[in-house]
């Protein structure tokens, strides 16, 4: 199992609006791609006008195959293109859990 952390820095003043676009339109697109949702998050503290989210994929191949389904359906492309100005920066990191961490997730 690994988990990917995607951190998307937004603009100033973007993050409500980011988060409201993704509840009303974007989840539900995603979650039945992607699957296994593991956190969505905004920052509190330290790097300001941040969300993170967090997907668990069994295989680096399940994320390469789930990530192309994703970015190759319209309704996604559509979203993506609304919300793309409020990103300023994107960062992505693969997390391998250590032995003993249990995952948990919500389903799609």
């Amino acid at each position: 199992m690994i988990v990917e952390e995607r951190i998307y820095t937004l603009r100033a003043g973007e993050a409500a609006a980011y988060i409201r676009a993704y509840e009303a339109e974007g989840m539900a697109i995603q979650r039945p791609i992607l699957g296994r949702m593991v956190g969505y998050y905004t920052t509190e503290f330290g790097p300001l006008n941040q969300v993170i989210h967090l997907w668990a994929y069994e295989s680096l191949e399940e994320r390469r195959e789930r990530r192309a389904r994703l970015l190759a359906d319209p309704t996604w492309k559509a979203y993506a293109a609304k919300v793309r100005p409020m990103v300023f920066t994107q960062e992505n990191k693969l997390l391998v859990p250590a032995p003993f961490m249990q995952l948990r997730w919500q389903e799609a």
